[in-house]
Protein backbone atom coordinates (compact mmCIF):
# COMPACT_ATOMS: atom_id res chain seq x y z
CA UNK A 1 0.00 0.00 0.00
CA UNK A 2 3.00 2.39 -0.28
CA UNK A 3 1.43 3.73 -3.35
CA UNK A 4 -2.10 2.85 -3.99
CA UNK A 5 -3.73 3.94 -7.23
CA UNK A 6 -6.46 5.86 -5.56
CA UNK A 7 -7.30 7.50 -2.13
CA UNK A 8 -10.67 8.90 -2.30
CA UNK A 9 -11.71 10.45 0.94
CA UNK A 10 -15.34 11.18 2.26
CA UNK A 11 -16.05 14.33 4.17
CA UNK A 12 -18.34 15.31 7.43
CA UNK A 13 -18.91 11.46 7.63
CA UNK A 14 -19.81 11.57 11.71
CA UNK A 15 -22.93 13.10 12.59
CA UNK A 16 -20.86 14.91 15.55
CA UNK A 17 -18.11 15.81 13.72
CA UNK A 18 -20.18 17.50 11.17
CA UNK A 19 -22.06 19.52 14.10
CA UNK A 20 -18.36 20.44 15.43
CA UNK A 21 -17.93 22.47 12.05
CA UNK A 22 -21.36 24.07 12.00
CA UNK A 23 -22.67 21.78 9.05
CA UNK A 24 -25.82 19.87 8.57
CA UNK A 25 -24.98 16.50 8.56
CA UNK A 26 -24.91 15.64 4.61
CA UNK A 27 -27.48 13.92 2.69
CA UNK A 28 -25.08 12.92 -0.07
CA UNK A 29 -21.35 11.89 0.41
CA UNK A 30 -19.22 14.83 0.17
CA UNK A 31 -16.09 12.79 -1.84
CA UNK A 32 -12.43 14.77 -2.38
CA UNK A 33 -9.08 13.10 -3.54
CA UNK A 34 -5.39 12.66 -1.85
CA UNK A 35 -2.69 12.41 -4.38
CA UNK A 36 -1.30 8.56 -3.93
CA UNK A 37 2.53 10.61 -2.89
CA UNK A 38 0.34 11.47 0.47
CA UNK A 39 0.49 8.33 1.90
CA UNK A 40 3.53 7.33 4.05
CA UNK A 41 4.27 4.71 6.81
CA UNK A 42 1.95 5.14 10.24
CA UNK A 43 4.63 6.17 12.46
CA UNK A 44 7.17 8.81 10.27
CA UNK A 45 7.62 11.92 10.23
CA UNK A 46 5.11 14.63 9.19
CA UNK A 47 6.56 17.70 7.17
CA UNK A 48 3.99 20.91 8.06
CA UNK A 49 4.45 22.88 4.64
CA UNK A 50 5.58 26.60 4.97
CA UNK A 51 3.10 28.98 5.11
CA UNK A 52 0.96 26.42 6.77
CA UNK A 53 -0.20 27.43 10.40
CA UNK A 54 -3.27 25.09 10.01
CA UNK A 55 -2.63 22.13 10.33
CA UNK A 56 -4.94 19.38 11.87
CA UNK A 57 -4.84 15.69 12.37
CA UNK A 58 -8.08 13.11 11.30
CA UNK A 59 -8.45 9.74 12.30
CA UNK A 60 -10.19 7.64 10.03
CA UNK A 61 -10.99 4.38 9.05
CA UNK A 62 -9.31 2.89 5.81
CA UNK A 63 -10.83 0.55 3.19
CA UNK A 64 -8.88 -1.50 0.65
CA UNK A 65 -10.17 -2.32 -2.14
CA UNK A 66 -10.07 -6.09 -3.02
CA UNK A 67 -10.88 -5.88 -7.22
CA UNK A 68 -12.55 -3.78 -9.89
CA UNK A 69 -15.60 -2.56 -8.83
CA UNK A 70 -18.11 -0.51 -10.63
CA UNK A 71 -21.66 0.27 -10.67
CA UNK A 72 -22.71 -2.14 -7.70
CA UNK A 73 -26.60 -2.48 -6.91
CA UNK A 74 -27.00 -3.43 -3.52
CA UNK A 75 -24.98 -2.95 -0.24
CA UNK A 76 -24.43 -7.55 -0.03
CA UNK A 77 -21.95 -6.42 -3.23
CA UNK A 78 -19.71 -4.20 -0.98
CA UNK A 79 -18.59 -6.90 1.05
CA UNK A 80 -16.82 -8.88 -1.87
CA UNK A 81 -15.23 -5.61 -2.97
CA UNK A 82 -13.19 -5.44 0.39
CA UNK A 83 -9.84 -6.58 1.05
CA UNK A 84 -9.48 -5.35 4.36
CA UNK A 85 -9.12 -2.39 6.80
CA UNK A 86 -6.23 -0.37 8.06
CA UNK A 87 -6.07 3.29 9.93
CA UNK A 88 -5.58 6.56 8.07
CA UNK A 89 -4.45 9.87 9.25
CA UNK A 90 -5.81 12.57 6.82
CA UNK A 91 -3.43 15.54 7.93
CA UNK A 92 -5.44 18.44 6.28
CA UNK A 93 -4.27 22.36 5.80
CA UNK A 94 -7.53 23.88 6.59
CA UNK A 95 -6.61 27.23 5.16
CA UNK A 96 -5.70 25.54 1.82
CA UNK A 97 -8.74 23.54 2.41
CA UNK A 98 -11.59 25.95 3.01
CA UNK A 99 -10.34 29.39 2.11
CA UNK A 100 -8.43 28.97 -0.83
CA UNK A 101 -10.05 25.86 -2.25
CA UNK A 102 -12.62 27.25 -4.73
CA UNK A 103 -15.31 25.08 -2.95
CA UNK A 104 -12.51 21.58 -3.84
CA UNK A 105 -11.12 20.47 -0.66
CA UNK A 106 -7.93 18.90 -2.18
CA UNK A 107 -5.65 21.85 -1.93
CA UNK A 108 -5.17 20.89 1.33
CA UNK A 109 -5.17 17.87 1.03
CA UNK A 110 -2.46 17.19 -0.81
CA UNK A 111 0.86 17.61 0.21
CA UNK A 112 3.47 15.26 0.65
CA UNK A 113 3.55 12.60 3.56
CA UNK A 114 -0.57 14.32 4.40
CA UNK A 115 -1.86 10.41 4.40
CA UNK A 116 -0.01 8.25 6.88
CA UNK A 117 -1.24 4.85 6.88
CA UNK A 118 -0.84 1.30 8.70
CA UNK A 119 0.42 0.13 10.88
CA UNK A 120 -1.13 -3.11 9.30
CA UNK A 121 -3.55 -4.33 6.84
CA UNK A 122 -6.43 -7.05 8.35
CA UNK A 123 -8.62 -8.71 6.50
CA UNK A 124 -11.95 -7.82 6.04
CA UNK A 125 -13.50 -10.95 7.48
CA UNK A 126 -11.61 -10.69 10.66
CA UNK A 127 -13.48 -7.08 11.23
CA UNK A 128 -16.97 -5.87 11.73
CA UNK A 129 -16.18 -2.35 10.81
CA UNK A 130 -19.93 -0.88 12.23
CA UNK A 131 -18.85 0.02 15.27
CA UNK A 132 -14.84 0.19 16.49
CA UNK A 133 -13.68 2.73 19.06
CA UNK A 134 -11.84 5.54 17.13
CA UNK A 135 -9.25 7.94 18.83
CA UNK A 136 -6.35 10.18 18.22
CA UNK A 137 -4.17 12.02 21.20
CA UNK A 138 -2.14 15.14 20.17
CA UNK A 139 0.89 15.24 23.08
CA UNK A 140 -0.45 12.99 24.89
CA UNK A 141 -3.78 14.99 25.45
CA UNK A 142 -6.88 13.58 24.52
CA UNK A 143 -8.53 15.01 21.10
CA UNK A 144 -10.76 12.17 19.47
CA UNK A 145 -13.00 9.64 21.08
CA UNK A 146 -15.51 8.54 19.28
CA UNK A 147 -17.16 4.66 17.63
CA UNK A 148 -17.59 4.31 13.50
CA UNK A 149 -20.96 3.81 15.10
CA UNK A 150 -21.41 7.63 14.36
CA UNK A 151 -20.70 7.07 10.65
CA UNK A 152 -23.54 8.80 8.82
CA UNK A 153 -22.50 6.21 5.68
CA UNK A 154 -21.52 3.19 6.80
CA UNK A 155 -18.44 1.19 4.56
CA UNK A 156 -21.02 -0.61 1.98
CA UNK A 157 -22.84 2.51 1.85
CA UNK A 158 -19.86 4.54 0.65
CA UNK A 159 -18.54 1.96 -1.70
CA UNK A 160 -22.18 0.97 -3.34
CA UNK A 161 -22.45 5.00 -3.88
CA UNK A 162 -18.33 5.64 -5.06
CA UNK A 163 -18.83 3.10 -7.36
CA UNK A 164 -21.58 4.36 -9.32
CA UNK A 165 -19.27 7.10 -9.91
CA UNK A 166 -15.47 5.71 -10.17
CA UNK A 167 -14.15 2.16 -11.18
CA UNK A 168 -12.60 0.88 -8.03
CA UNK A 169 -9.61 -0.88 -8.13
CA UNK A 170 -8.09 -3.27 -6.90
CA UNK A 171 -5.98 -1.37 -4.14
CA UNK A 172 -7.65 2.06 -4.01
CA UNK A 173 -8.12 2.75 -0.56
CA UNK A 174 -11.08 5.35 0.71
CA UNK A 175 -10.68 6.84 3.71
CA UNK A 176 -14.31 6.91 5.50
CA UNK A 177 -14.66 10.51 7.69
CA UNK A 178 -13.32 11.33 10.70
CA UNK A 179 -14.96 11.89 14.04
CA UNK A 180 -15.26 14.92 16.01
CA UNK A 181 -12.21 16.48 17.83
CA UNK A 182 -10.16 18.55 15.42
CA UNK A 183 -8.36 21.82 15.73
CA UNK A 184 -10.67 23.18 13.47
CA UNK A 185 -13.75 22.79 15.82
CA UNK A 186 -11.74 25.50 17.67
CA UNK A 187 -11.30 23.42 20.82
CA UNK A 188 -7.83 22.25 20.00
CA UNK A 189 -4.69 24.37 18.87
CA UNK A 190 -3.39 23.65 15.25
CA UNK A 191 -0.42 21.38 14.98
CA UNK A 192 3.19 22.95 15.35
CA UNK A 193 6.65 21.34 14.82
CA UNK A 194 7.55 19.17 17.51
CA UNK A 195 3.95 17.94 18.17
CA UNK A 196 3.40 14.30 18.53
CA UNK A 197 -0.23 12.37 17.18
CA UNK A 198 -1.21 9.46 18.58
CA UNK A 199 -4.06 7.93 17.20
CA UNK A 200 -5.69 3.79 17.22
CA UNK A 201 -9.08 2.24 16.16
CA UNK A 202 -10.12 -1.24 18.19
CA UNK A 203 -8.19 -3.78 16.49
CA UNK A 204 -6.69 -2.11 13.93
CA UNK A 205 -3.44 -0.82 15.99
CA UNK A 206 -1.82 2.76 16.57
CA UNK A 207 0.25 4.82 14.87
CA UNK A 208 2.32 7.71 16.14
CA UNK A 209 3.64 11.14 14.05
CA UNK A 210 6.04 14.11 14.97
CA UNK A 211 5.52 17.17 13.20
CA UNK A 212 8.42 18.92 11.57
CA UNK A 213 9.26 22.01 9.63
CA UNK A 214 9.19 21.12 5.96
CA UNK A 215 12.86 21.96 4.25
CA UNK A 216 11.46 24.47 2.12
CA UNK A 217 9.40 26.08 5.87
CA UNK A 218 12.98 25.79 7.29
CA UNK A 219 14.98 28.03 4.68
CA UNK A 220 12.10 30.43 4.11
CA UNK A 221 11.63 31.34 8.16
CA UNK A 222 15.52 30.82 8.52
CA UNK A 223 17.44 31.74 5.29
CA UNK A 224 19.34 28.62 5.59
CA UNK A 225 19.05 25.49 3.55
CA UNK A 226 18.79 22.50 5.32
CA UNK A 227 20.39 20.01 2.71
Amino acid sequence: MARPTAVLCIGQNYTAHAAETGSAPPTDSIVFLKHPNTVIGPHDTVARPAGCDTLDWEVELAVVIARRTHRLTQRSEAADAIAGYTIANDVSDRHRQIDTSGGQWSKGKIAPGFCPLGPALVPADEIDPSDLRIASWVNGEPRQDSTTADMIFDVAALIVDLSQYVALEAGDLILTGTPQGVALSERFPYLQPGDVIETHIERLGSQRQVIEASADAVERETGIDPA
